[in-house]
């Protein structure tokens, strides 16, 4: 039922297909074959990033083996992660797991929906437990993954969760935008004393038209710029017709953390939350350029996310995404 869906419920089981209709707009100069060539070191080997990874890309498998699963991304590379939730587990527990296996998180998703299983550490949660759960998991950073869905939501026959939402959000029209701004603004003013920094993650239902402007636009103009920051989806910018290197030139300064998420061609303009995924490097983004514009943009986290459906297992998925980022010259 909608009523008990979080964001990984949720998008985990959305269909991502490829024949929805364009809604609005057009690709743009979106995007191109990613660039090895040139003398140009490798991206993350002359930075000193690392390459992170989002573990709601992993769906429910962290929950069920932490060792095991923490063990099998290090071996592939993996040092930074990032939790969609405490995957129904202690916080210390996932502190001992990570330091097993010498990995690390370096930021946790926190829901703003009331549609969060109860057990779930929430965005409205007491602020000192939130401290105290981050600190125990060596956090100092938490994002809002999504906006929260209005509550009256009526699935209509031939409805797929994408239209249901994407219709109860054009109902919503731009209120729901500014009091999730007033939100993020109040949220991580709290958070802000314990050393907690705040971001908002978009998908691409934010670039639906509203009038003249977009939720997108009234959330960057509506949050204060020291106090919230952005987590970009860039999948999901793609995904909205919009061109990624464009857009992180125009949030510089404000982008502290990118999803790195690949999107086939076959992925239209839509902002109703359909794409076609890939694995980093097998999409049409065009890492070479997009990268180093996220670096001067300010960008201190690069984390690989992918959607479902999987044309491989998950961790193949994840591992193959590593090494076409570890070998990227840019």
């Amino acid at each position: 039922m909608i009523a008990s869906l979080n964001r990984r419920s949720l998008l985990s089981g959305l269909v991502m297909a490829s024949g929805s209709a364009i809604l609005a707009g057009s690709a743009g100069p979106l995007l191109g074959a990613a660039r090895r060539g040139g003398g140009t070191r490798k991206f993350f080997e002359r930075t000193g990033k690392s390459i992170g990874l989002q573990l709601y890309t992993l769906g429910d498998e962290p929950g069920k083996d932490l060792d095991g699963v923490f063990a099998k991304l290090a071996q592939i590379g993996y040092r930074d992660l990032e939790l969609p939730n405490l995957l129904g587990r202690k916080p210390d527990e996932l502190r001992a797991a990570a330091d097993k296996a010498g990995v690390s998180f370096s930021s946790v998703h926190l829901a703003a929906s009331n549609r969060a299983l109860p057990s779930s550490l929430l965005l409205n949660s007491d602020k000192q437990f939130i401290a105290d759960t981050l600190g125990t998991l060596g956090i100092h950073q938490a994002v809002v993954p999504m906006v929260p869905l209005p509550e009256k939501m009526d699935r209509q026959a031939g409805d797929t969760f994408q239209t249901m939402i994407a219709r109860a959000m054009a109902a919503a029209g731009a209120d729901i935008w500014k009091t999730t701004a007033a939100m993020l603004n109040e949220r991580a003013s709290a958070l802000k004393p314990y050393g907690i920094t705040l971001g908002y993650h978009n998908h691409n239902i934010e670039f639906a038209p509203i009038g003249q402007t977009t939720g997108w636009e009234i959330l960057a103009a509506e949050t204060d710029p020291s106090l919230v920051k952005f987590e970009v989806d860039l999948g999901w910018i793609a995904a909205a017709g919009l061109d990624p290197v464009a857009f992180l030139k125009q949030h510089s300064g404000r982008v502290q953390w990118i999803h790195v998420k690949d999107v086939k061609p076959a992925t239209v303009t839509n902002f109703a939350l359909n794409m076609v995924p890939a694995e980093v490097g097998a999409g049409k983004l065009d890492w070479a350029r997009i990268l180093p514009t996220a670096l001067a943009a300010g960008v201190q986290h690069f984390y690989v996310e992918q959607e479902p459906p999987f044309a491989i297992p998950r961790m193949e998925s994840v591992a193959k995404s590593y090494a076409y980022l570890a070998a990227l010259r840019a």
